[in-house]
């Protein structure tokens, strides 16, 4: 079981940035693939960002060219920057750590951008 504790969220006004981290707490956290999803009331939960252990990324099309997944494997950490926010970034924002088929979440974190 991997512990997820994600930060950075909070309120911006549309087109600000914030950068969310995610630590966790494994040793083996380079062989992870580490996601980032987002969910708002009534959705489902929507991949957002990925990062393989390779550090091939992928994106959903509602942010490319906007946010950017990074991770460091010595500090065992994921980081999401999202600049150019909009209302419609709002949501509750989940890190994910990935190995074969085990998943572990992070607790979530808030974004919420006023337009």
């Amino acid at each position: 079981q991997v512990q997820l504790v994600e930060s950075g969220g909070g309120l911006v006004q549309s087109g600000g940035s914030l950068r969310l981290s995610c630590a966790a707490s494994t040793r083996i956290f380079s062989l992870y693939t580490m996601n980032w999803y987002r969910q708002t009331p009534g959705k489902q939960r929507e991949l957002v960002a990925v990062i393989t252990d390779g550090g091939s990324t992928n994106y959903a099309d509602s942010v490319k060219g906007r946010f950017t997944i990074s991770r460091d494997n010595a500090k065992k950490t994921v980081y999401l920057q999202m600049n150019s926010l909009k209302p419609e970034d709002t949501a509750v924002y989940y890190c994910n750590a990935r190995i074969g088929s085990l998943d572990n979440w992070g607790q979530g974190t808030q974004v919420t951008v006023s337009s």
